[in-house]
């Protein structure tokens, strides 16, 4: 069974100010996937904590999927994105694209998403929108190329097509 952590990224959910409830919508949809979800928490918009826990997700758990939620937009506080580019050795745009278009189908403001797909080593990290509708959404949206992706990474060698 895939292993998966879920970090929600909202200074407010952190203070406790807001109620997190996109990070509970990634949790419910990954496990109805089959992948279990071992690490759930909510951190500030704060570039290092990012960095830090991304790499600890990665390196030290050694999960193979990581998705964040929140932080994917222009304020100044939004560095998901930044944050996910400083660990990943490997982008997947394709996953990228393919949420930002189907998005657009449904807001004009998907256009803005600044939101990142890549890969640190084995592990999979995976940026979606802080609204549970959206980030609901998205991870629909790559949900049917998720598995052969995350077997691709765990050392699967068989032919793709095949």
């Amino acid at each position: 069974m895939k292993r998966a952590g879920v970090l929600t990224l909202s200074d407010k959910g952190a203070s406790g100010l807001r109620r997190d409830e996109s990070g509970p919508v990634v949790c419910g949809a990954l496990t109805a996937m089959g992948i279990a979800v071992e690490s759930y928490e909510v951190i500030p918009d704060d570039m290092e904590t990012i960095v830090n826990r991304l790499k600890a997700l990665c390196d030290e758990l050694g999960l193979d999927l990581v998705v964040t939620t929140g932080g994917t937009g222009l304020t100044p506080r939004d560095v998901t994105p930044e944050a996910t580019l400083a660990v990943i050795h490997r982008r997947v745009p394709g996953m990228e694209e393919a949420m930002r278009m189907e998005s657009m189908k449904k807001t004009p403001h998907a256009m803005i998403s600044r939101a990142v797909v890549g890969t640190r080593d084995r592990t999979l990290i995976v940026n979606l929108p802080g609204s549970p509708k959206a980030a609901r959404e998205c991870l629909e949206v790559i949900a049917p190329a998720l598995g052969h992706a995350l077997d691709k990474l765990g050392g699967d060698t068989s032919d793709c097509g095949a």
